[in-house]
């Protein structure tokens, strides 16, 4: 396992900058967010220099781009706004070669119609479940010549919130391109913050062979609580590192869910968890 950063913690003017911070803090490996590059997260379109421009930014410094960012509101209550998401998602997609990377994040999503990252009730209906299977398929579908790696995180806001649900949504795709991002503190939902083995025993049990990328944060209350620097909140690091081990992955851990000036203690902590797992 490698330790990488999302590089929307470096807030800087160019990708080389934001790069070279990343280098500085001893990282070899990023989750790439379009915004980095003066662009939207989920562009409109993509111009073929601007593509070269960063691939060669992250050559030049010896940086994989493990993932870049992709999400939108997957169960977006807009149908239209949902079909933007989707059509920018192929953009992407057909982007992710000229920019150097093969796997593009998503967001299973919510019924809230202003933030992807806040629960609904409506969430856990029957119509929310039959448009994210809508969705998933289309964005399979819309990508598949492309071959790019679509991995999607569970977590307790979105309406894949848990990892039996994440289960459920591999097992009915049965795509070889539909993949997990596995963050220990997104799947905690209110009150089980003291089941923290059994939870992420069978998160980790159940996801295992489809982890594709681990995020690394923390923390301090369950529900939708996960946005503190990894070891400064609850989360079992060395049950969390040792369960992703066993489970015999084998990706970047990315960092997330903290400042830059926290970046340099949460980086040596997790170093030094995952030498001790």
């Amino acid at each position: 396992m490698r330790i990488g950063i999302f590089t929307k913690v470096f807030e800087r003017a160019t990708v080389p900058e934001q790069l070279d911070a990343v280098r500085a803090h001893g990282l070899d490996a990023v989750q790439f967010d379009m915004s980095g590059a003066g662009a939207d997260p989920m562009p409109d379109c993509f111009a073929s220099v601007l593509c070269d421009q960063i691939r060669g930014a992250f050559s030049m410094r010896g940086i994989t781009m493990s993932a870049v960012n992709g999400t939108y509101n997957m169960i977006h209550p807009d149908r239209v706004i949902r079909r933007e998401g989707l059509r920018r998602l192929r953009e992407l997609a057909e982007a992710c070669e000229r920019l150097g990377t093969s796997v593009i994040t998503l967001c299973t999503g919510t019924r809230d119609p202003q933030s992807m990252w806040r629960r609904h009730p409506d969430n856990d209906l029957p119509d929310a479940w039959d448009d994210l299977m809508q969705s998933t398929d289309e964005a399979l579908n819309l990508t598949e010549d492309t071959g790019v790696t679509l991995a999607f995180e569970p977590e307790v806001s979105n309406v894949v919130d848990s990892a039996r649900k994440a289960r459920l949504l591999l097992d009915t795709m049965r795509s070889p391109r539909l993949k997990v991002v596995m963050d220990g503190a997104n799947i905690f939902h209110a009150g089980e913050l003291p089941h923290m083995r059994v939870i992420l025993e069978e998160a980790i049990d159940l996801l295992g062979p489809d982890i594709v990328i681990a995020h690394a944060k923390d923390l301090d209350h369950d529900g939708e609580a996960g946005n503190l620097a990894a070891g400064t909140g609850l989360l079992d690091y060395s049950l969390y590192l040792s369960l992703l081990r066993r489970a015999e992955f084998n990706g970047p851990i990315i960092l997330h869910g903290l400042s830059e000036a926290q970046s340099t203690d949460a980086i040596a902590f997790v170093r030094s968890a995952l030498a001790a797992a």
